[in-house]
């Protein structure tokens, strides 16, 4: 599903962020990136969702190779990763249905296929009784199942989670990684960039660990360990 082939990354003037990365990710696998601050995670994100290009290497995403990506084509890949930041990213003057909406009306889908799909997404991440309401009447945790739900809106391939539970207290954290969790028993490869050690040692998932800018371990079924 994911392939980084000998990826490096440089930023001028001399700062070199991945350094030979490679990887390969299943379909259908919960992979979490670990690493401490500089690591290399954010900028494996980037180029994951083409923010940004390799200096050197290959990236092919559900055998698109896409190291050389063209700007028209950048939303039809994110069609095929979903992405969920920490910092949820809603709309506030939007209803948590719109919020979820916009992403399909920005693709240009029917009005009547918008008003099929979304109940449809509220209803998996549970917030179809709350879809009238707007970002600042829900939890952070509410807040982060509205992010998740228009991540999937596409049905993509892949969950990207940069961090999904930064802002979340242990309670609501626990809410999202059972929904990720959900989400790959329904075949969706899930990749979750955290720092949470907790979270991690739980889901005795595979575990690759990133160090300055290079894969330190890859451990199929994986503890934190930096």
């Amino acid at each position: 599903m994911i392939h980084l082939i000998d990826i490096f990354k440089e930023f001028p003037p001399n700062t070199v962020a991945l350094r030979g990365i490679n990887l390969h990710i299943e379909a259908g696998e919960f992979v979490s990136i670990v690493g401490l601050s500089g690591s290399g995670k954010t900028t494996v994100v980037r180029l994951l969702i083409a923010e940004a290009k390799p200096t050197k290497g290959q990236i092919v995403v559900g055998g698109w190779d896409i190291t050389k990506i063209k700007n028209s084509q950048v939303p039809c890949l994110r069609r095929q990763i979903g992405v969920v930041f920490q910092d949820f990213k809603l709309l506030n003057k939007k209803t948590v249905f719109e919020n979820v909406a916009f992403a399909l009306q920005v693709a240009g889908t029917v009005r009547s296929r918008i008003n099929s799909i979304v109940p449809q997404v509220l209803e998996i991440v549970d917030l179809k009784d709350k879809a009238n309401r707007y970002p600042q009447q829900l939890s952070g945790g509410e807040k982060q199942r509205v992010a998740i739900a228009r991540a999937l809106i596409h049905r993509p391939k892949v969950l990207l989670a940069d961090e999904p539970t930064g802002n979340l207290d242990t309670i609501n954290s626990k809410g999202i990684i059972d929904l990720l969790l959900k989400i790959n028993e329904f075949g969706t490869t899930v990749v979750l960039v955290t720092h949470d050690k907790d979270i991690v040692n739980s889901l005795k998932k595979r575990v690759v660990t990133l160090d300055a800018g290079a894969v330190s371990q890859d451990q199929r079924v994986g503890k934190y360990v930096i």
